[in-house]
């Protein structure tokens, strides 16, 4: 899937953007109290993106 409809997607449930980091943007829940990595990659694979929305404690993206 597409970076920016990932992105939208984690903005739809509430995560900001906590930093830039090296290689990835540091994603921050703020009602679970949880933070993981997104690459900066254009193509997200599908099994990371469940991964990531999983560690954020937000529901997956279809």
């Amino acid at each position: 899937m597409k970076r920016e409809e990932f992105l939208r997607h984690l903005r739809k449930y509430g995560c900001k953007l906590l930093r830039e980091g090296g290689r990835h943007s540091w994603w921050y829940h703020l009602q679970s109290d949880k933070r993981s990595a997104v690459p900066r990659h254009n193509e997200i694979d599908d099994h990371l993106a469940k991964k990531i929305c999983k560690d954020l404690g937000i529901p997956r993206i279809k």
